[in-house]
């Protein structure tokens, strides 16, 4: 059981990227639109930088290879989107938004930590 916590502990966080960042592809347009709202320069690049960051940074988060790296930048997407996208607390959705990606800042903490675990492509550095 020891090995195998880890992997799924990453697999679990990477849903949450590679969910979105499919969900992205799939309303390119929308999506740009949302980030242009909330005053985001270049929202078609923006757009492109999110799809890379979520569907890349999950899918080096499911395999363990590179995981801390990846933590690492997720952390500071994180960051920046919950900044940007999240931070109207007196909302209560956006509370909820907000409180999730502390959550996975948690999650992505651990990893840095950690490390991805035996099973992994990385190891258990």
């Amino acid at each position: 059981m020891k090995n195998i916590i880890p992997l799924i502990g990453r697999v679990l966080l990477a849903a949450v990227f590679l969910v979105a960042g499919y969900g992205k592809i799939m309303q390119p347009g929308g999506t740009q639109q949302y980030i242009a709202s909330h005053g985001m320069p270049l929202p078609v690049l923006s757009w492109a930088a999110a799809v890379v960051f979520e569907l890349g940074g999950g899918m080096l988060l499911v395999l363990g290879y590179r995981a801390r790296w990846a933590a690492g930048a997720l952390i500071v997407f994180t960051i920046l989107a919950t900044a940007v996208f999240h931070s109207q607390l007196s909302d209560r959705m956006q509370m909820i938004m907000f409180m999730k990606n502390l959550a996975i800042l948690g999650g992505l903490l651990m990893v840095i930590s950690y490390g991805p675990g035996a099973w992994s492509l990385g190891g258990k550095r």
